[in-house]
């Protein structure tokens, strides 16, 4: 069987060695992949935006099965492209890929479906924004979102309303995040514990894989700029048998039957970032994929077969295949460029990867081959992911292999994990 991973980051490295695991594959490819991914796919060099030409690699190759993994060729259609030229993929068609592709779209199916999720309003006219931000319905500190994809940038913060008024200036007036910023969500600011959990669903039935915590701020004691994810661990300690057994009757569950419903049938994983506030779990957003970095502490505890599973997603067949996760625990450190997410340098040689894989799983993110060297080539580099029978122990296994691990200006956070352990 042929299998083609769509994308080049730490995780579509994550999914190409556990699709790999499948003894049915006899070839892997990536597009475009990594330096690292080359270990177990023939990397071709077409972007993963670049849809006919992946369409047409596919045809010339007879891939049997395709995974799309990044959000922007899901939103963009290439599912709905492969599928007309007969070739079976793994990921939401365009209709559905929405529920990422738009938050004014999410917000507004929550809020017809009664999915329980922070208030809100939405803008697409600039003025009536400024009028709501400075109104006393407008509640404070709030949430700026970018209607659209924006690289997981484009969500802020606004403790004040002076900061929410130059969010959405920055946004609508001059195009911080492109188009993505031309209609904005102005949301209540949520407290609580953050989980992310990822679920596969065909449309028919939801079966969520471990939950999840990702440290998205650069540096230790979640201070510094906001990152794609600085590391995770899974299972989230906060996320119990009850609290998974409400959202999966609240949420997961009415988000399938919303976009049924709505003419938009969900095949694919379904990523639930959630917040459990004093009011219970409330949805912060969908995405239209699987998560990362949580991909990379998830997938290293699934026990059921990815391809399998992936499969029965693309053909309405879920509820026929195991979904089982092993019961221990994992945590991933994410290792980065000086700099990172501001200014870095790239092209730095790595070291220590051979010792590090000794004791744990090295998934590539912004790696690139030249010679024989694997160099950096972006702002997160590599994800070493560690699995033991106790969060503790995955923790120290994890860090005892990055420590192996050497380039020039290379930064970690060494606090992945820490709140978890003292009970949040």
């Amino acid at each position: 069987m042929k299998v083609l991973i769509v994308g080049g980051g730490g995780r579509e490295h994550a999914i190409a060695m556990k699709i790999a695991e499948n003894p049915s594959v006899e070839k892997l490819y990536a597009a475009p992949g990594n330096g690292g991914m080359a270990d177990q796919c023939e990397c071709v060099n077409i972007k993963a935006t670049d849809m006919e030409a992946i369409v047409a690699f596919a045809r010339e190759q007879a891939i049997d099965f395709v995974v799309v993994a990044p959000d922007d060729p899901l939103c963009m259609g290439l599912v709905d492209l492969l599928k007309e030229s007969g070739i079976p993929a793994f990921g939401p068609e365009k209709k559905a890929a929405i529920i990422e592709g738009s938050k004014v779209f999410s917000k507004n199916l929550m809020k017809k479906y009664g999915i329980p999720t922070a208030s809100y309003e939405t803008f697409s006219d600039y003025d009536a924004a400024v009028r709501y931000i400075n109104s006393d319905a407008c509640p404070e500190p709030l949430v700026v979102k970018a209607d659209g994809l924006a690289l997981g940038k484009g969500v802020l913060i606004c403790p004040t309303r002076a900061d929410a008024l130059k969010a959405v200036d920055d946004m609508m007036n001059h195009a911080q995040f492109g188009k993505s910023g031309s209609s904005v969500v102005i949301e209540e600011f949520l407290e609580g514990p953050e989980v992310s959990v990822l679920a596969f669903t065909d449309g028919n039935v939801v079966k969520p894989m471990v939950s999840s915590m990702d440290h998205k701020r650069a540096l230790d004691g979640d201070q510094g700029l906001n990152t794609g994810g600085m590391g995770t661990i899974a299972p989230n300690p906060c996320y119990t048998r009850e609290m998974a057994e409400r959202c999966m009757r609240e949420i997961f569950l009415p988000t399938m039957h919303a976009m049924n419903a709505e003419g938009r049938t969900f095949r694919g994983c379904l990523y639930f970032g959630l917040m459990l506030t004093g009011d219970g779990p409330k949805v912060i957003e969908y995405n239209c994929r699987f998560g990362d970095p949580e991909t990379q502490v998830v997938l290293p505890l699934l026990k059921s077969d990815l391809l399998t599973i992936m499969q029965a997603t693309a053909n309405g067949t879920l509820s026929d295949v195991d979904v089982v996760f092993d019961e221990g625990a994992a945590c991933c450190v994410v290792l980065a460029s000086g700099g990172y997410p501001v200014k870095y340098q790239s092209g730095y040689p790595i070291s220590g990867l051979a010792e590090a894989g000794e004791t744990a799983q090295v998934f590539h993110a912004g790696t690139r081959r030249q010679g024989d060297d694997i160099v950096t080539a972006g702002g997160r580099v590599l994800g070493v992911t560690a699995t033991a029978p106790t969060l503790r122990e995955a923790i120290d296994r994890a860090y005892e292999a990055a420590d192996r691990i050497q380039f020039t200006d290379r930064h970690m956070r060494r606090d992945i994990g820490a709140r978890a352990l003292r009970g949040l």
